[in-house]
């Protein structure tokens, strides 16, 4: 039985990111390309749907503290929900904080062009947990989880 390509496997966030995630900017809407032609005519601007869902795409920058290669830390994570999801946390830092993602899914992808390909992840969410306190906990882990651009 074969696995359908763009299949989007449930994946706990813990289990995904040991160390956890620290959310750099704010969630902003993910919208359609528009064309110098679109934007001279006034067309508005469109947000992508996702066509297995049917939700709105919004998106927000991340980086995983665990991951060891400064390229592959930080990704984005699309997420599908109608309204725009809201973080739970307090900032660290001006523009940062750490984060916890609800509804979780990981779909395979080949990053890297020529023959430095490797295999990637688009994570997608349906929002932000609760600030749950689990720092402690987070610390332990040394594996790597893998998110758009970033190896397995």
């Amino acid at each position: 039985m074969a696995i359908e390509k763009g299949h989007r496997f449930a994946i706990d966030f813990d289990e995904a990111f040991p160390q956890g995630l620290v959310m750099v900017g704010e969630v902003i809407p993910d919208n359609e390309f528009q064309s110098r032609e679109d934007r001279a005519a006034g067309r508005p601007v469109r947000q992508r749907v996702d066509e297995v869902t049917g939700k709105r795409q919004w998106r927000a920058a991340v980086t995983d503290p665990g991951e060891t290669k400064a390229k592959r830390a930080s990704f984005e994570v699309t997420f599908l929900a109608d309204v725009q999801p809201v973080p739970t946390t307090a900032e660290a830092l001006p523009g940062m904080r750490p984060v916890e993602l609800d509804g979780l899914t990981a779909e395979p992808r080949v990053g890297g062009q020529g023959e430095f390909k490797y295999q990637t992840y688009v994570f997608r969410a349906t929002g932000f947990k609760a600030a749950s306190g689990k720092t402690s906990s987070r610390s332990a882990g040394t594996s790597s989880a893998s998110g758009e651009g970033k190896a397995a």
